[in-house]
């Protein structure tokens, strides 16, 4: 979810979201195996499949779960507090297509626990031992949901010869003057604030980080939320024509589903990152 999107609402509202975000989690509680499926920290075979927690050093673990084959990699980054059982409704279709794979990051579902406040480069940091502790081989097509989304650009800005697309769905821009109690909720020390991630300011740093990755498929899916909506929303899509910089291929999708485009319309979602896909290839 991405709150930014919602400064109207009442601090109650606000704090009840934000506690739902990741709701999702148990589903994970099952599985067992770890990374290659030995639970001992060793490596599988090129293009088996990952499943499981795995060491990126400093003593902690990011869960990972890896399926299918094939280039470029798909990497699905969920919205802010979700884990990532959030990109489920997608996994199976992308990983038919090409290597697909999901994490949750750190302090959320079965990934260790990490001090905030949590920045971008903290948040792209993990991404990158994560990559190279599990060998997840590029080029990577990096999908982000909402707050993920930042870390996708952050990441993609970071390593331009390692990204071969990118897909944001609904990753606005981020506040100019936040209210006071917008600034409050969402402090990296909130008790509600779970990833204890410093959400103002990775957006301010992602978007002030944008430049072009390269001449790649980009694809920004953007809610028109209408003439009627609040005054911080009614410019959603003109403001996140600003990521179209990222790439001179980058396109812009416009639709009406409100912010959770991938419950409204998982369809389009899926069909957007199976495009840039093969357009990648």
């Amino acid at each position: 979810m991405k709150l930014s999107t919602v400064p109207g609402l009442a601090i109650g509202v606000v704090l009840a979201l934000m506690s739902a975000c990741g709701a999702e989690e148990p589903e994970q509680a099952a599985s067992t195996s770890a990374a290659g499926g030995t639970g001992d920290g060793s490596t599988s075979a090129p293009g088996a499949d990952i499943h499981g927690e795995v060491d990126i050093g400093g003593g902690r673990t990011l869960y990972v779960r890896c399926t299918g084959t094939g280039a470029p990699t798909v990497v699905l980054e969920g919205g802010d507090g979700d884990s990532s059982s959030s990109y489920r409704f997608a996994e199976a279709r992308i990983a038919a297509v090409t290597r697909t794979c999901v994490y949750d990051r750190a302090n959320l579902g079965q990934s260790d626990p990490a001090p905030g406040p949590r920045g971008l480069q903290e948040l792209v940091g993990d991404l990158e031992l994560l990559f190279g502790a599990a060998s997840i081989p590029g080029p990577y097509v990096l999908v982000g949901t909402s707050g993920g989304g930042y870390i996708s650009v952050g990441y993609a800005v970071a390593h331009l010869q390692d990204v071969a697309g990118i897909v944001l769905v609904e990753t606005p821009a981020p506040f100019l003057n936040p209210p006071p109690e917008i600034i409050d909720e969402t402090r990296w020390d909130h008790p509600d604030n779970r990833e204890r991630r410093d959400y103002l300011q990775v957006e301010k740093d992602a978007w002030a980080a944008r430049a072009v990755v390269g001449d790649i498929p980009v694809t920004i899916i953007s809610n028109d939320y209408g003439p009627d909506a609040a005054e911080g929303e009614r410019s959603n899509v003109e403001d996140q024509r600003g990521w179209l910089v990222l790439s001179p291929r980058a396109q812009q999708i416009v639709v009406t589903t409100g912010h959770a485009v991938e419950e409204r319309d998982p369809e389009l979602v899926i069909q957007s990152i199976l495009d840039v896909v093969e357009a990648a290839g």
